[in-house]
């Protein structure tokens, strides 16, 4: 057997050949020589040039024709389905009834905007109708479960979406879209900072092992601070104490939307939704912490300052 190899690498950092017992010379295993990966795989650049993207083409479509807005949060919800249809298609070969979903997500969207909360949900009932006869088309096995896939698909995507389209209704509807989108935010980018800084606690190892107590604190803190000054200098007739409220309950529900959606993503053995949005993941992975903090600040609202 030859010795240990205890030769320097030279200034290339590459070892020299060892002799075998053959007299051929057998390479040594080199260390590797591949860059490190940025943490959790993203594209920061990327990152940051979609997010700047994303948020002037909301501020644009908000404070020019505001019922352009409407037309962004249609076409995001559609591909959202979309996105959501096709990973259940491929992980767990349910038969996704695309068509009734999109259709019903769009006059979910336009009742809600247009006519109010409870055309909205009758839209949502009628969906899950349509999804139930579509399904008809196919065999008979496995019924239950794909038209259960589906009809959580029209809760979970454009149903909760709705209540962005009722918010933007009403009269000062791009101020009250603001104060949601920059709590949300402020949730999330809070809880990173601090969880990133001081975060030791996992909040929930099992879910999703970077969130912690401490970066749940952080988002709360943070969001609370955005929904104070907004409620008490955006909105009309509110007050810095709603805005508290609102910010704190709009944390929580941003981190169970997060969580809600690792579960799902988990479930079906994937790491993104989709790959639309470069460093992002898929349109689905930027709105999991938005869809569920929606109806939440869009109640909020209506309580303290009327719809």
């Amino acid at each position: 057997m030859p010795a240990a190899q205890d030769t320097p690498p030279d200034q290339h950092g590459q070892y020299p050949a060892t002799p075998s017992a053959s007299g051929q010379e057998t390479p040594v295993a080199q260390p590797d020589q591949q860059p490190r990966k940025q943490r959790g795989g993203r594209n920061l650049q990327a990152a940051i040039g979609v997010g700047v993207g994303l948020g002037a083409v909301i501020v644009a479509s908000l404070f020019v024709v505001k019922v352009l807005f409407l037309v962004v949060v249609a076409a995001a919800v559609s591909v959202g389905v979309w996105e959501l249809g096709s990973r259940l298609t491929e992980r767990k070969e349910i038969r996704f009834p695309l068509v009734p979903l999109v259709a019903g997500g769009l006059a979910m969207l336009a009742s809600g905007y247009w006519a109010g909360p409870q055309w909205a949900a009758a839209a949502l009932a009628l969906t899950g109708l349509a999804v139930m006869v579509w399904r008809m088309g196919e065999p008979p096995e496995n019924y239950l479960r794909d038209i259960t896939a589906g009809i959580f698909t029209a809760f979970y995507v454009p149903f909760l979406a709705t209540f962005v389209a009722l918010m933007l209704a009403a009269d000062d509807g791009p101020r009250r879209i603001l104060l949601f989108l920059i709590v949300t935010i402020c949730s999330d980018t809070g809880a990173y900072a601090v969880g990133y800084k001081f975060g030791k606690n996992k909040l929930a190892p099992t879910i999703s092992p970077g969130k912690t107590r401490e970066g749940l604190a952080g988002g709360i803190g943070l969001s609370m601070l955005a929904g104070a000054l907004l409620m008490e200098y955006v909105i009309d007739d509110g007050t810095w104490w709603q805005g508290l409220i609102l910010g704190g309950c709009a944390a929580v529900t941003a981190t169970l939307g997060d969580l809600a959606e690792s579960m799902i993503k988990r479930d079906l053995g994937i790491k993104d939704m989709g790959t639309l949005l470069p460093g992002h993941g898929g349109i689905m992975d930027r709105l999991d912490s938005l869809l569920p903090t929606a109806p939440v600040v869009w109640l909020l609202l209506t309580a303290f300052v009327g719809s």
